[in-house]
């Protein structure tokens, strides 16, 4: 009898959880629409299709590159401060909020839409900035583009490895039955302990529903890249400074990869916290003065 009461009341608080969850899901849901409609947001018709970025600022571009999860929102929120000294160009990547896919999606490809991107903008050289995933076709466009590209930065970002794998994950992204608004509510308390990021981030990725198809390709397309295609990131060869930014303790984007390929990179600058996880929390002041060296030593 008193383990059915037991078992009774783990149920009933589960079945509280789960309401809970669901209203608050709801509510952020609202509040997340709502943020997206404030962007000043742009479209512009490419060869392939739709691209949907933000264009702020004045000064020398950078090209934000976001990272899994995001869009023309965290593209620009991860280098808004920096709008009184540039001119920031915040695409939405590739079946990200309104932005189509080219052919498979590859980071190739993207590297080639931003080329485009940049044609009909007239922009003829950017600081490309890519953001963990995003910066697998961050390094793709410098390497594919470098006549574009005054200096490559890498926040927190996915690193080439050191030698071309005998295995590795054909997919690379969170499993598709957790690609919801509800389920990333249900699994936020986790977050802390798995990722390094705090709860809260489930509300930050909202709609989900809008960053599913960009997800799932960076799962199958982006983020296996530079083990699948080991023989094509040749950054040894890389013609433009690079600056590296990342904290010791970022959960999702290991720094023992950049220890172990910092090596690669011939012209490097790199930047490192002891703390401050994959947001590289409260590091902020830090950041801006490193890129302040950065870009004014790569003018």
């Amino acid at each position: 009898m008193e383990m059915k009461k037991i078992l009774l009341a783990v149920v009933m608080i589960f079945a509280i959880y789960l309401l809970i969850q669901g209203v608050r899901c709801s509510l952020d849901l609202r509040k997340a629409k709502e943020k997206l409609n404030a962007y000043n947001t742009r479209e512009i018709e490419l060869s392939y299709g739709k691209i949907t970025y933000i264009d702020e600022g004045q000064g020398e571009v950078i090209l934000s590159v976001h990272g899994i999860f995001g869009g023309y929102d965290q593209a620009y929120e991860n280098i808004k401060n920096r709008v009184e000294k540039n001119r920031i160009i915040a695409p939405s990547r590739f079946g990200y909020l309104n932005s189509s896919v080219k052919n498979d999606g590859t980071p190739k490809e993207q590297a080639e839409a931003f080329n485009e991107l940049l044609d009909s903008l007239e922009i003829d050289k950017v600081f490309i900035l890519g953001t963990s995933a995003g910066g697998t076709p961050a390094i793709r466009f410098a390497l594919d583009y470098p006549e574009r590209v005054k200096g490559l930065i890498l926040f927190c970002s996915a690193m080439p490895v050191i030698e071309k794998p005998d295995k590795y994950l054909e997919y690379q992204a969170p499993p598709k039955p957790l690609l919801s608004n509800y389920a990333m509510y249900l699994i936020s308390p986790l977050m802390p302990v798995v990722m390094g990021m705090p709860a809260s981030t489930a509300k930050d990725i909202m709609p989900v529903a809008e960053r599913k198809e960009g997800v799932v390709l960076d799962g199958k397309k982006t983020n296996p890249d530079m083990e699948k295609n080991f023989e094509e990131y040749t950054v040894e060869e890389l013609k433009v400074p690079t600056l590296i930014v990342h904290s010791e303790d970022d959960n999702v984007a290991s720094f023992k990869k950049v220890e172990a390929s910092e090596h690669r990179f011939p012209n490097l600058t790199l930047v490192t916290f002891p703390d401050g996880g994959h947001m590289m929390k409260d590091h902020g002041n830090e950041i801006n003065k490193a890129l302040d060296d950065f870009m004014n030593k790569s003018k």
